[in-house]
């Protein structure tokens, strides 16, 4: 990198919890490995409950020193109480465009002829303003994937003509560019309300305003989604707009701390299990950082796993108090397995099965031999972790984007899951459970599924090798930075 002596400084604004921090900090590292300064710029989370990712924060922050953290002065946390009928995701908003002034102070004090750019995250598009006022460069940092990116840019068009919401529509497939045909019913929840709605509106604008920076830098690589990447360029993607670059980066994941050479005393107990379990054996079972299911769910999947007579690996958070939006705002107790499992289940599977309470090492549990499946709520971080380690996946979405997820990791493209039936309509029975993890398990087309996901895991790797699509289109990404000072 050829600045002078000074180091340009890379700003990242993530919009705070785990799913969006953590991808940034492996972009922070991609940054450091260029020769660049970073400095994460953080709000206080407004609240400290379970899915929050409060605690993850602060970790993070003290497990990457040479990534530098600067958190905004707080400023007072939306009342939920006093807006009852105001989902907390519009006063989340709310608060977040509160914090502009604050960012514009932090943004000065960095000199500007070492400030290289501004990387917001998907959801901190009200930070546009404060990078246009400075004349700072402005990127999008798009956590999720290209499929996802390329709906919610050719949406709004599809929107702005109806006068009833997509609900109605039920399974009825959509065509949009770059993907296969998407079930309506697949789409983000609250994107199928009334398009006059107030959070669907305002969805939109966000997504509209995603693609109003320089351009956009999304955790894929070509390989993986390269339908999807073209849909950009196509001047049919959102006719009478060009929109601006697109580049694949990923996949920015995890490499796992945890290694066979640890002192038993550090290793995670669940890894230490794994180590005794034959190669390819075992079923991964997590619905990520805020997934939640309900003891009735719970006891169905307990069911399921000991008629399989597989092997699983299980983490089991405790039940939300409730369906809604108000369940991010809980800080629910460390599960109860005894209450949660069905009489005696625990008993009955000890040594094929080992349940853990909430949290485990996702990362190092993928990448060990002896993992042969996932069962996923299709986050996008946790299938980019599974087909980073070549391990396939049973698709059960929970919310957000992680249907439409479903669609492109079960379709063609990937070809690296199956779904679980019942989702959809928010169970899932032990038959389904016990059949599928067999299949992935067991069958010839789980043989299959594993072959594709070690071809894409071979994949992966080469997109960040020197000279791999990833490496080249981060290269062309900061070589533009630098043609647009010029």
């Amino acid at each position: 990198m050829d600045n002078g002596s000074a180091k340009q400084t890379v700003v990242l604004f993530p919009g705070g919890g785990v799913g969006h921090v953590g991808p940034m900090v492996h972009l922070a590292k991609v940054f450091l490995d260029h020769g660049y300064d970073v400095t994460m710029v953080l709000m206080e989370p407004p609240f400290k409950s379970t899915d929050s990712g409060a605690g993850f924060i602060e970790q993070v922050a003290a497990s990457n020193p040479s990534i530098t953290f600067h958190v905004l002065p707080p400023i007072p946390p939306p009342d939920f109480a006093s807006f009852p009928d105001k989902h907390p995701f519009l006063l989340m908003l709310e608060m977040k465009r509160q914090y502009n002034d604050e960012l514009e102070s932090f943004l000065r004090s960095v000199p500007r002829d070492r400030l290289h750019s501004l990387v917001i995250d998907m959801f901190c598009t009200q930070a546009i303003d404060v990078a246009t006022k400075l004349g700072v460069p402005v990127y999008t940092f798009f956590a999720s994937g290209a499929g996802v990116l390329a709906v919610f840019t050719q949406l709004p068009a599809l929107l702005a003509g109806r006068q009833t919401g997509l609900k109605e529509l039920g399974d009825t497939p959509l065509e949009f560019l770059g993907v296969p045909p998407m079930p309506a019913s697949h789409l983000v929840r609250e994107l199928l309300e009334d398009p006059e709605d107030e959070l669907c509106k305002t969805m939109m604008r966000i997504w509209q305003r995603n693609t109003d920076t320089h351009g956009v830098l999304i955790n894929t690589f070509e390989s993986l989604e390269s339908r999807a990447l073209q849909a950009f360029k196509d001047p049919l993607c959102v006719p009478g707009r060009v929109l601006p670059p697109v580049y694949s980066v990923g996949p920015l994941v995890g490499k796992g701390g945890s290694s066979g050479k640890e002192e038993a005393a550090e290793r995670p107990e669940c890894l230490a299990w794994l180590d005794a379990q034959p190669e390819r054996s075992v079923v991964f079972l997590c619905w990520g950082s805020k997934g939640s299911l309900s003891e009735k769910q719970i006891k169905e999947i307990a069911a399921g796993l000991e008629n399989s007579g597989q092997r699983f690996l299980w983490v089991v958070r405790t039940p939300a108090g409730s369906d809604g939006p108000e369940r991010f705002l809980e800080q629910r107790p460390e599960p109860d397995l005894d209450a949660l499992m069905p009489e005696g289940f625990l008993e009955r599977t000890k040594g094929r099965g080992f349940v853990v309470k909430s949290w485990a090492p996702q990362v190092d549990v993928l990448q060990h031999p002896a993992t042969g499946a996932f069962v996923t709520h299709c986050g996008w971080n946790s299938t980019l972790e599974a087909i980073v380690a070549g391990v396939p996946m049973l698709c059960w979405p929970l919310g957000a984007e992680q249907m439409m997820n479903k669609v492109f990791m079960t379709e063609d493209d990937m070809g690296v899951a199956v779904e679980l039936e019942g989702y959809n309509a928010g169970f899932v029975v032990a038959e389904e459970i016990e059949a599928k993890v067999k299949l992935v398990l067991k069958s010839e087309e789980g043989r299959e599924l594993r072959e594709r996901a070690a071809g894409l895991k071979k994949e992966a790797a080469e997109a960040l090798e020197d000279g791999g699509s990833s490496r080249v289109a981060f290269l062309q990404f900061l070589s533009d930075v630098k043609n647009l000072g010029e």
